[in-house]
C-alpha cells in the first residue's frame, strides 16, 4: 500500500516473454562492461595489441568463435519475444544453461570485479532458465 494515499500501488503482471527479454538484455550489458573493464588490467592491452587471446593467438577461426559465443545472447532479446512459446521455452533453457557453464569456467581465476559480474551473470542465466522452464501453461 501506498502509505501517502493508503491505496494499493496499480501493478500489471508482466508476460514471461518481456522477463526473458529484459534478462537477456541486462546480460549483455553486463557481458559488456565486464569486458570493458577487463581492458583496464594491466598487460590487457598489450596482450590485444600483441595478438594474444585467452584461446590462443587471433586467428579467423578464433575470432569467430569468440563472435559467435556473442551473437547468441545477443539475438536472445528478439528471439524471446519473435519465437512460438514451445521453441521459445527450450531455446531460453539450453541458451540460459549453456551461458551459465560458460560463465562459471570464465569466472575461474579472475579478478573479483570479475568474478562478481560473472556471479551475477551466472544468477541471470539460471534465472532465464528457471521462468522458461516454469512458463504458465494456458487453462484447457
Amino acid at each position: 500500500m501506498d502509505k501517502r494515499s493508503g491505496s494499493p500501488l496499480e501493478d500489471i503482471r508482466v508476460s514471461v516473454r518481456l522477463k526473458l527479454f529484459a534478462l537477456w538484455c541486462s546480460l549483455i550489458f553486463l557481458y559488456i562492461y565486464g569486458d570493458y573493464f577487463q581492458l583496464y588490467q594491466p598487460g590487457q592491452l598489450r596482450e590485444m595489441t600483441e595478438g594474444v587471446t585467452a584461446f590462443g593467438p587471433v586467428s579467423q577461426g578464433i575470432l569467430l568463435g569468440m563472435s559467435a559465443l556473442l551473437i547468441i545472447p545477443s539475438l536472445m532479446p528478439f528471439l524471446s519475444l519473435a519465437l512460438p512459446a514451445t521453441v521459445n521455452r527450450w531455446v531460453n533453457i539450453v541458451a540460459g544453461s549453456f551461458y551459465t557453464a560458460v560463465m562459471i569456467l570464465a569466472i575461474r581465476g579472475s579478478w573479483h570485479y570479475y568474478v562478481v559480474y560473472g556471479l551475477i551473470e551466472i544468477a541471470l542465466t539460471l534465472l532465464i532458465v528457471w521462468l522458461a522452464w516454469t512458463w504458465p501453461r494456458q487453462p484447457a
